[in-house]
């Protein structure tokens, strides 16, 4: 099972990547983890990321490509992948269909904007032990205190309202096209089109993951 998984900030894809992993025994593709792995490993394709970030230029495609098709080959991915992040422009998707790399299924976790910012900017943490908070679907007893220690709660600066906003807009802007870019590709048909799969992600996480789940396994 090779997957691709969609869907904006906030809409839950971490939380549903751990059950499709599980599920089928497959590992999660990052493309920050690869890039740590190579950088690490002091390979060709680590030295060259390495070069570019300590200049503070972002990792070109073609870098993040020769990854892919270096990760995919590990003996964990026999039984397929899921890629989370990846691809995140129009430009990697082209990148990545050119290699040759197969996909079966493109997921889309489809969650509106005024509801992600609902999600998030609501969110609240104890900054000491990491406990998360919301002050509409799971708030604390005490309003802005933690249950366990009565310490204040903070409000992340990337879950301020603000932030999220302008967090969907580079998630419209640059990752959005992809929606389009698969589920015109798998309406086409053709060899090697995935499977589209659009799943609400409003309701409970063990619905949504019955969605998936059942989805993927009629591809």
């Amino acid at each position: 099972m090779r997957v691709i998984l969609l869907g904006g900030p906030g809409v839950g894809k971490g939380t549903q990547a751990g059950f499709i992993k599980e599920h089928f025994g497959i590992p999660q593709i990052s493309t920050g983890d690869m890039l740590r792995a190579h950088v690490k490993q002091g390979s060709e394709l680590g030295k060259a990321a390495k070069q570019v970030m300590n200049a503070g230029g972002l990792v070109s495609d073609d870098i993040i490509m020769g990854m892919v098709k270096v990760r995919i080959t590990d003996g964990d991915c026999a039984s397929g992948y899921l890629f989370d992040g990846f691809p995140r422009t129009l430009a990697q998707a082209d990148a990545l269909k050119d290699a040759g790399v197969e996909v079966d299924a493109v997921v889309e976790i489809d969650v509106p904007d005024e509801e992600i910012i609902r999600r998030m900017s609501g969110r609240r943490v104890h900054p000491a032990s990491g406990r998360t908070y919301h002050v509409v679907f799971n708030p604390p007893k005490t309003a802005g205190l933690d249950d366990v220690t009565g310490e204040p709660l903070i409000q992340r600066d990337d879950d301020q309202e603000e932030t999220v906003k302008a967090r969907l807009k580079v998630y419209h802007d640059q990752t959005e096209p992809l929606i389009h870019y698969y589920s015109a590709w798998a309406q086409a048909g053709g060899q090697g089109a995935p499977k589209y799969i659009k799943v609400h992600g409003i309701g409970s996480v063990d619905e949504i993951r019955g969605q998936i789940i059942s989805a993927l396994e009629a591809v």
